[in-house]
């Protein structure tokens, strides 16, 4: 899937909680000074920054399919290494870096065992290739609330239970599948809190993925209906959200 919206309206929908997730992510993988990293479908770059933190810029590359993302990250990063691509064809020599990093992509590849696969190809030998998706099939995700509000109104909603490695297990396997060893689950949480009911629901109306395109469809009575739905469902404001995401780190 490709995510044709603003760097800014990703980062105001999904960054609140990818930008936290990316700091346990980067530990998660044990990155470390002196180490060659490539962030896979990184988006604006909420785990570029901590790449970039831990590591420089110049010891970075990039890549994402989405126009606006690599736009973005280019003029934010201006000596990584940012170029247009997706995971499945990585424009990359084997070997290349000491690690890969998928951070919430593997659910969007076109096909996740092939993007995995590259991710292991472009990686040294020994090194090291973490992948993370959130538990949309285990209702622990940060869409959780909105899908269940979804369904009260739609039960035919089509939510993002069954994209890949959204359920407990299926992200090792899809590296199994692979070839990638040593592979060790974890799961990782955040929270965030959000002072209003409105703080929360706004960045649902920027049309950001599959709840974005699934509100963006509503007419304004459904999406009306919608709204006040979540709102029903979640606590009075203010309020906070955990968010949790099954993820690998495992061997090339």
């Amino acid at each position: 899937m490709t995510f044709d919206v603003s760097a800014d309206a990703y980062a105001r929908f999904m960054g609140q909680y990818s930008e936290p997730l990316a700091v346990k992510f980067a530990t998660l993988a044990d990155v470390r000074a002196g180490q060659r990293a490539l962030d896979v479908g990184c988006g604006p770059g909420a785990l570029t920054a901590q790449l970039v933190e831990r590591l420089g810029a110049l010891a970075v590359a990039a890549i994402d399919p989405s126009a606006p993302f690599v736009a973005a990250m280019r003029e934010r990063f201006p000596e990584v290494d940012v170029r247009s691509g997706v995971a499945e064809h990585l424009p990359f020599p084997d070997d290349t870096f000491d690690l890969s990093l998928a951070q919430l992509v593997v659910h969007f590849m076109t096909d996740p065992v092939t993007g995995l696969l590259e991710m292991a190809r472009v990686t040294r030998p020994g090194g090291i290739v973490v992948a993370g998706v959130w538990d949309h099939a285990g209702g622990g995700g940060p869409l959780a609330a909105f899908w269940r509000a979804a369904h009260d109104i739609d039960p035919d909603a089509q939510d993002e239970s069954d994209l890949a490695g959204a359920r407990e297990g299926h992200l090792a396997e899809l590296c199994e599948a692979a070839g990638l060893q040593r592979i060790e689950p974890s799961v990782l949480t955040v929270s965030v809190r959000f002072a209003t009911f409105a703080d929360w629901w706004e960045p649902f109306t920027l049309g950001v993925g599959p709840a974005g395109a699934y509100v963006a469809r509503l007419d304004d009575s459904r999406r009306d209906a919608l709204r006040t739905r979540c709102a029903q469902r979640l606590p009075p404001a203010p309020f906070e959200v955990d968010a949790s995401a099954w993820c690998v780190r495992a061997h090339a």
